[in-house]
């Protein structure tokens, strides 16, 4: 089982699919680090050589920024976001949508489950 940058690679997958497994790495993403190493991107996982494994992983470590870097400079913006008091920020701290969505009916994943109990019949 290949294991890249903290995450084991499922082994029953092609390569290109198996590399979106990682947080930071999409489809498209995948498919540039396969041409990159000159691999086959139709290739199984499980029938990767330990060289192949660590050409992939030098080309994510030299190129691009995933896992955990990825993970605390999205939560740094979103805590300058914050800081800053803009409004993005406060959309942020008040756990309300923050692309401009509408609030009024909807944003339940957001907003958590309805907090509405008149009506509602009480356990006995």
């Amino acid at each position: 089982m290949a294991r890249i940058e903290g995450v084991d690679l499922p082994a029953n997958k092609r390569v290109d699919i198996a590399l979106s497994y990682i947080y930071g790495i999409g489809r498209s993403t995948a498919l540039k680090i396969v041409e990159n190493c000159k691999l086959d991107g139709s290739k199984w996982t499980r029938d990767l050589t330990d060289a192949e494994i660590s050409l992939i992983r030098n080309e994510i470590e030299k190129s691009y920024k995933v896992e955990g870097m990825l993970r605390s400079e999205v939560a740094m913006n979103i805590k300058r976001l914050m800081d800053i008091g803009c409004y993005r920020g406060m959309r942020h701290r008040r756990g309300l949508p923050v692309r401009g969505q509408r609030t009024h009916t909807n944003a339940r994943t957001r907003r958590g489950g309805k907090k509405n109990m008149i009506g509602r019949k009480k356990k006995s």
